[in-house]
C-alpha cells in the first residue's frame, strides 16, 4: 500500500524538467518578439521619415514660419482661410483640376488602345510592347529635359522638323503652346498604361469572348459588353492612381517650361498647383503657407478619391464579388 501511495506521489510531483519548462518563456511570446523585432527597421523609418514629417508639417500649417526665424507665432487656421481666398492659388488648383481631367482620360484611353493591338498575334509584339514601355521608366527629370530640348525654339527637332517643311518655327515653351507640350509629355509615358490594361487583357477568359462571337456578336460589341466592364477595376484604379499623381505634378510642369531657376518663370498655363506650392516655399519663404497648402491638396485628394469610388460602385464588374456583400 505504502509503495503504491508513493508511486502515485512521483507522479503527481512535478518533475525538474517539467519546472524548467514552465519557468521558460511562452513559445507565443517568443515568436512576437522576433516579430517584432524584424519589423522595427519599417517601423522606425515609418515613424522618422513619415509620421515625424507630416505631423511637422502641419504644426508648420498653423504657423508664421518663413524656415529661417527660430521664432514662430501661432496663427491657427488662418493660413487655411488664406487659401480661399488667395485668387493665384485658386487659379493653380484650377489649372491643376483641369490638367488632371485631359491627361487622365487620355492617358487611360491611349494604354487601353495599344493593349488592344499589342494584345493580338503580331509580329515582333514583344519588342512594340518593350519600346512603347520604356518612356514609362524614363526619369521624369530626364523626359522633362529631353522635352525640352526637342521643342527649343533655336535648336530643337520640333522646329527643325518645320523648318525643312518650309514653316515658320514655333514658341513651344511660352504661353499657350506650353500647356500642349505638357500633354504630350504626360502622353509620351502611357505605356505604363498600356503594360496595366495589357494584364488585364490577357486575364479575361477567352471563353467568353468565343462565345460571343459564336452568338454573332460583332468585335465592338464583344469589346464595349465584355472586354470594358471586365475591365473596369483596371480602368478604376488607373483612373485612381492617375488623378492623385496629375494633382501632384511637378517637375515635369518646371522642366519643361524652359527655365530651372525657379517658379517665377513658369508659364503661366502650366503654373499648376504644386509649382504655386514651390514658389511659396522657396521664393516666398513661407513655410506655414505653403505647409497648409500641401494639407489642403491632401483634402482635396482623399475627397476626389472617395468620390470617384462612390461614382463607380455600380459600373465597376468585379469577377469576385466582395465580402460585404456576400
Amino acid at each position: 500500500m505504502s509503495s503504491a501511495l508513493t508511486e502515485v506521489r512521483r507522479r503527481a510531483a512535478p518533475s525538474a524538467a517539467a519546472q524548467a519548462d514552465r519557468k521558460k518563456k511562452p513559445p507565443s511570446l517568443k515568436r512576437a518578439r522576433t516579430f517584432y523585432l524584424f519589423v522595427a527597421p519599417w517601423v522606425i523609418g515609418f515613424v522618422a521619415l513619415t509620421v515625424f514629417p507630416l505631423g511637422y508639417a502641419f504644426w508648420l500649417s498653423l504657423t508664421d514660419s518663413d524656415g529661417l526665424s527660430p521664432r514662430t507665432h501661432f496663427v491657427g487656421f488662418d493660413n487655411y482661410l488664406e487659401i480661399f481666398k488667395d485668387p493665384l492659388t485658386l487659379s493653380s488648383l484650377g489649372k491643376t483640376g483641369l490638367f488632371a481631367l485631359v491627361t487622365v482620360p487620355l492617358s487611360i484611353l491611349a494604354g487601353l488602345l495599344l493593349a488592344v493591338m499589342l494584345n493580338q498575334p503580331l509580329k515582333g509584339r514583344g519588342l512594340l510592347r518593350g519600346l512603347i514601355y520604356l518612356p514609362a521608366v524614363v526619369p521624369p527629370v530626364g523626359a522633362a529635359l529631353t522635352f525640352r530640348l526637342i521643342f527649343d525654339r533655336d535648336a530643337g527637332a520640333a522646329n527643325g522638323i518645320l523648318d525643312k517643311l518650309g514653316a515658320n518655327p514655333i514658341t513651344w515653351l511660352v504661353d499657350p503652346n506650353a500647356r500642349y507640350v505638357l500633354y504630350a509629355l504626360v502622353l509620351w509615358g502611357c505605356g505604363g498604361s498600356m503594360i496595366i490594361s495589357l494584364a488585364g487583357l490577357q486575364d479575361i477568359p477567352r471563353e467568353l469572348l468565343e462565345a460571343a462571337q459564336v452568338d454573332g456578336a460583332s468585335y465592338w460589341q464583344s469589346f464595349t459588353r465584355i472586354t470594358v466592364p471586365l475591365l473596369s477595376p483596371v480602368i478604376l484604379f488607373q483612373v485612381i492612381t492617375g488623378m492623385i499623381g496629375s494633382l501632384q505634378s511637378f517637375a515635369p510642369l518646371l522642366l519643361s517650361s524652359g527655365s530651372l531657376s525657379g517658379a517665377g518663370t513658369v508659364p503661366q498655363g502650366n503654373y499648376l498647383y504644386m509649382i504655386h506650392v514651390f514658389a511659396q516655399y522657396f521664393s516666398a519663404s513661407r513655410f506655414g503657407y505653403a505647409s497648409a497648402m500641401l494639407w489642403m491638396l491632401f483634402a482635396v485628394i482623399l475627397l476626389v478619391t472617395l468620390v470617384i469610388i462612390k461614382v463607380s460602385a455600380r459600373t465597376v464588374f468585379y469577377t469576385v464579388e466582395p465580402e460585404d456583400k456576400k
